[in-house]
């Protein structure tokens, strides 16, 4: 056991250049350890330019000063004194998966070196004609090889220095003038400093991915932290209030809070599932950087170009189309209307203000976050509730159980790429006689406006427009929808506006897309135009009779379409709806101008 244990000694304490017990101990910055004298020779070796670890291959810049490292020496010594001495062990002969020196006689050492010159391995020993003969210090070492051979020309016998681009392969001085005659040809150390290029760029993209990766993984860290703060303060409120309501509210603030904190791991669990893939994802890069960096580093050309397309390429990442954190439902609101003894609480899906948006990467774009809000209007709803609810409470258990479990802090589906896509969310748009202008008739079941050379007879109410040919949809618009509007021989306003715009006065303060409560595309027969706050914008693209409107509430996102054989994106608004929407339209035209809402199903 003590001669194991002394063996186990002379290993851990023996320089890894010499094979000797150090000397002079110095400690490099990579942690590794070597004799003062045979570090400072190998980092002094002709065309060694940049000073690295024997062992590691780890490089520095500038060169590391060297200074002893006195309590390893005073360990060496009080060492010594107990009797280990440096004996060739076994460790330093060679094995059966060591290179082994070339001009060792008997029981073969380690090499420590291979020579490209001399295609020949060198120990220690037998390698210091090369650290003092002037001739062979002009020879190119590298680390220890058992595949030089694979350098010599098997047609010629001849050294392998040019590389053939035609063919893909090495060959030699001889094979150029030969069998590789009018091929494209250069030196084999040109081909590798044009393929390190290569690899140096790939590189590159790799660390741009991590760094992508990483960003997301703070964002999603973020989102943990914000639901738990969320879930956590909403909690807090509603106990509260609840505190404060009969014996029958005691148990429907149990049931909310578990709903809650359900929600809140449900939430939770799926923001770790997807930060475990990032993370997994830039394992898998930082392992294929290090793949790159260690063929980088064999200093043999031959060896490097005849590992190089061993790489595997590049696979399309799935982050490609980046993470998508569309503008959210992060809560639902428990909103709870006025009530009569008999009526129930009603439970209304919060449109959320804000949204993380994550776009598609090249990876050069950037993840836009807003404030974020997820449990907080429990807190308003429950608040708002008490002092009504005690003869009704064993009729909420349902609606507040949807209102929780309709938080939704991840990965909203994406918009839709094609018309089918649409569809899915395509809704029947009524239009709402109490809104329209009278001088517009309504028909097709209320999808159809006209514009008519004669007033309408319809019933004053406070609702109608009375300035501009606008009507409003009856319907109300949160979640995703898509519709469509035909158009015929008009201008057409295609809009989407809260409930509380004004219906009279000037365009600042009922007209579609001139105020802070509506948006709108202007649709002409030669341009659109998209209104907004009176700002008005330009839009290009293909003139259609048809305008499809896509609307997702939570996300913030409004996106019109000229709809004909196909589908074009004739511009996108990003914001944050603050009430619910109705769609709308404005028939700027003349007698027997029209706008339709369309069936799509």
């Amino acid at each position: 056991m003590a001669q194991q244990e002394n063996q186990l000694d002379r290993v851990k304490f023996s320089c890894s250049i010499c094979l000797d017990l150090l000397k002079d101990p110095v400690t490099i910055p990579c942690g590794h350890s070597y004799c003062m004298k045979c570090i400072k020779d190998f980092w002094d070796e002709e065309e060694k330019k940049i000073p690295s670890c024997p062992l590691c291959r780890e490089t520095f810049t500038p060169r590391p000063v060297l200074v002893k490292n006195t309590m390893l020496a005073d360990l060496m010594e009080d060492m010594k004194k107990t009797g280990l001495q440096a004996a060739p062990a076994d460790h330093c002969y060679a094995g059966p998966e060591d290179v082994a020196c070339d001009f060792c006689s008997g029981r073969k050492l380690k090499a420590v070196k291979s020579c490209l010159f001399c295609l020949a391995s060198y120990c220690q020993k037998h390698l210091q004609p090369h650290h003092d003969v002037a001739p062979l210090k002009k020879h190119k070492l590298v680390d220890p090889s058992e595949n030089l051979q694979d350098n010599i020309c098997s047609r010629h016998g001849e050294v392998m220095k040019m590389f053939c681009r035609t063919d893909q392969k090495c060959i030699c001085y001889l094979c150029s003038v030969d069998e590789h005659k009018g091929h494209d040809t250069v030196s084999a150390a040109a081909e590798r400093t044009e393929r390190q290029r290569e690899m140096e760029v790939k590189r590159q993209q790799i660390q741009q991915e991590i760094q992508d990766r990483e960003k997301d993984v703070k964002l999603l860290q973020q989102e943990v932290e914000a639901i738990d703060q969320s879930a956590d303060k909403t909690v807090e409120d509603s106990e509260e209030i609840f505190t404060e309501l009969i014996s029958l509210l005691q148990k429907r603030s149990s049931d909310v809070k578990q709903q809650i904190r359900s929600q809140q791991e449900t939430e939770v669990r799926r923001v770790r599932e997807l930060e475990e893939k990032l993370q997994q994802e830039i394992s898998d890069l930082k392992r294929r950087d290090a793949e790159m960096k260690q063929l980088r580093d064999i200093e043999d050309h031959n060896q490097f170009l005849h590992n190089y397309p061993s790489l595997s390429p590049l696979s399309e990442s799935t982050h490609s189309s980046s993470i998508s954190i569309r503008p959210l439902t992060h809560s639902s609101s428990i909103s709870i209307r006025p009530l009569t003894h008999s009526s129930s609480i009603s439970i209304r899906p919060l449109t959320h203000s804000s949204s993380i948006s994550i776009r598609p990467l090249t990876h050069s774009s950037s993840i836009s976050i807003r404030p974020l809000r997820y449990f907080q209007d429990v807190t308003a709803a429950v608040s708002e509730v008490r002092g009504r609810l005690q003869d009704i409470l064993r009729d909420t258990l349902t609606n507040v159980s949807q209102a929780v479990t309709e938080v939704d802090v991840l990965l909203s589906q994406p918009e839709p790429t094609s018309r089918a896509g649409f569809l899915k969310y395509s809704c029947e748009i009524t239009l709402d006689p109490n809104t329209v202008h009278t001088w517009l008739l309504l028909s097709e079941e209320n999808r159809k406006v006209t514009v008519m050379n004669q007033r309408q007879s319809y019933s004053s109410h406070p609702d109608r427009f009375t300035n501009l040919h606008q009507v409003l949809s009856r319907e109300s618009l949160t979640g995703r929808h898509y519709w469509e509007v035909e158009k015929k021989a008009c201008v057409v306003f295609v809009a989407v506006s809260y409930k509380n715009i004004s219906r009279s006065g000037g365009l600042n303060k009922s007209g579609f897309g001139y105020n802070d409560k509506s948006w709108s595309l202007r649709c002409s027969s030669e341009s659109y135009v998209f209104n907004l706050n009176d700002i008005q914008t330009s839009i290009s693209g293909p003139q259609s009779s048809r305008i499809g409107v896509y609307l997702d509430h939570r996300a913030g996102v409004l996106s019109f379409y000229s709809v004909s054989g196909t589908m074009t994106l004739l511009h996108r608004v990003q914001t944050s709806f603050t009430q619910l929407l109705h769609a709308g339209v404005h028939v700027y035209s003349p007698p027997g101008a029209s706008a339709e809402f369309c069936k799509l199903k």
